[in-house]
C-alpha cells in the first residue's frame, strides 16, 4: 500500500473593506483588471467585496505558511493603493447582504439563478485546507472517520460572531447562514469510492449539480484534484490560526493512514450524532461541551481538543514536523478563537467598527506589513 503524500493547499477567503466607514467593499474587479502579479493565485468569490486566495500544493505547513504570508501580503498591498483593507473573518460584524454586488461572472451568475435569494445571502468567508490522498478507497474512507473531528476543529477556528450588526449569540454563525445551502453539511458514511461516485454520477446525470463542485458537504472529496477537501472552517483571522489547523487536518490523515497501515480502524459514526456537536461548536465554540461519542458523553471541548492533539495525533506531528504549527491550538484554547476576541473588543468598546480594526490588524499580523502606507491608520487592535 502506498502511503498518500498528504501535500497541503490552503484557500482563504477575504472581506475587502473601506477604512472610512469600515463597511464591505466591491473591488475584486479591479483586482481581475488591475495588477496582474498575483492573479494565478486569486479568484473572484460570488461576491465582489470577496477575494479568494490560493496556494500552491506545499508538502508542510511550512510551506503553507511561506504561501499564505506572500498572499496576504499581496492582496493587502494591492488593496492598500485604493485606500482599501483587508479583514478575515467567518462574518462581517455589520455589513448586509441585501446591499452586496453578485461578481459579473458567468459562474456566479449560474448561482444567483440557481439559488434565488440564498445566493445573495451567501454573505460568509471560509477556510479551506485539501489535504492529497491519492488513492480514492483511502480518500473515502478517511473522510468517513474525520468526520468525527470535523467540530472539534471548527472549535478552533470560529471567527463570526455577528451578523448585520448583531450578536448572534453563535460562535460560528457562517455555518448558520451556509446551512440554507442544498448538499452541505456532515456527509453521510460510503461504503467505498464507487458507493461515492455513484451518488455523484447520478447528481450529474439528473442535472442536480453540473459536476462535484456543487457538492458543499463539511468535507468531501475533491472533484478534480486527488484531495480531501475540509470546508468546516470560518475563514482564520491570524495565518498562525490558519496554519494550525492546516497541520492539525494533515495530522488526521497521517494517523488515520498509519492505523490502515497497521491494520486498525477507527470507528466510523453516523452523521446524527456529528451533526449534534457540530452544533455544539457552531453555539458555544471552546466554551462548551461536546459529546464524547466513544463514552457517549458530554465533556468540555477543550479537553476534547486537547485530546485529539496529545493522544490521536501525537504520534505523527515529529513525523510530519508539524508539531510546533499543531501545538498553536494550545494558545487558541488558553487565549480564545479570533470569535471570542471579536466579542471581547464589543464588549469593551460597545463598537462594531472597533472589532472591524482590530480584524484588520490580525489579519496582517506576521505579514510584512510595515511598509505599506497608511495600512497602520485603521488597522489597531483595542486593547
Amino acid at each position: 500500500m502506498k502511503p498518500p503524500s498528504l501535500t497541503i493547499g490552503i484557500e482563504e477567503e477575504y472581506q475587502i473593506i473601506d477604512p472610512e466607514t469600515r463597511e464591505l467593499k466591491s473591488y475584486i474587479q479591479e483586482i481581475l483588471d488591475g495588477d496582474r502579479i498575483i492573479l494565478e493565485q486569486v479568484k473572484p468569490e460570488l461576491h465582489q467585496s470577496i477575494v479568494e486566495v490560493g496556494t500552491n500544493v506545499c508538502n508542510t505547513p511550512s510551506q503553507a505558511r511561506a504561501e499564505l504570508v506572500k498572499l496576504r501580503h499581496s492582496v493587502i498591498s494591492h488593496v492598500a493603493k485604493s485606500g482599501l483593507r483587508v479583514a478575515a473573518a467567518g462574518t462581517h460584524p455589520f455589513s448586509s447582504w441585501v446591499t452586496q454586488e453578485i461578481t459579473p461572472l458567468e459562474r456566479y451568475i449560474g448561482v444567483k439563478a440557481d439559488m434565488a435569494e440564498l445566493a445573495q445571502s451567501l454573505l460568509i468567508f471560509g477556510t479551506h485546507v485539501h489535504i492529497g490522498i491519492e488513492d480514492p478507497e483511502f480518500r473515502i474512507d478517511a473522510m468517513n472517520a474525520a468526520r468525527y473531528f470535523m467540530p472539534h476543529v471548527l472549535c478552533l477556528a470560529t471567527s463570526s460572531p455577528f451578523w448585520m450588526g448583531r450578536n448572534t449569540g453563535l460562535k460560528s454563525y457562517r455555518s448558520i447562514v451556509f446551512r440554507n445551502f442544498p448538499r452541505n453539511g456532515v456527509p453521510r458514511v460510503f461504503r467505498d469510492w464507487s458507493d461515492f461516485h455513484n451518488l455523484l454520477d447520478t447528481l450529474v446525470r439528473t442535472k442536480c449539480i453540473p459536476d462535484g463542485s456543487k457538492i458543499w458537504w463539511d468535507v468531501r472529496p475533491h472533484h478534480l484534484y486527488p484531495t480531501l477537501e475540509f470546508r468546516i472552517c470560518d475563514v482564520c483571522t491570524r495565518v498562525d490560526e490558519a496554519i494550525c489547523i492546516a497541520a492539525i487536518f494533515q495530522a488526521i490523515i497521517a494517523k488515520l493512514w498509519k492505523l490502515r497501515r497497521d491494520n486498525i480502524t477507527f470507528r466510523v459514526y453516523n452523521s446524527e450524532l456529528i451533526e449534534e456537536n457540530k452544533w455544539r461548536a457552531v453555539r458555544w465554540g471552546l466554551g462548551g461541551n461536546l459529546v464524547d461519542l466513544g463514552r457517549a458523553q458530554e465533556a468540555p471541548a477543550k479537553d476534547l481538543v486537547r485530546e485529539l492533539i496529545s493522544w490521536f495525533i501525537d504520534d505523527v506531528v515529529d513525523e510530519l514536523g508539524s508539531r510546533k504549527d499543531v501545538e498553536y491550538a494550545f494558545r487558541i484554547l488558553s487565549e480564545g478563537t479570533s470569535a471570542d476576541r471579536q466579542l471581547a473588543v464589543w464588549e469593551k468598546t460597545g463598537d462594531l467598527k472597533a472589532v472591524v480594526d482590530s480584524l484588520i490588524a490580525e489579519t496582517a499580523e506576521g505579514v510584512g506589513l510595515d511598509s505599506v502606507p497608511g495600512l497602520e491608520e485603521n488597522a489597531r487592535p483595542v486593547a
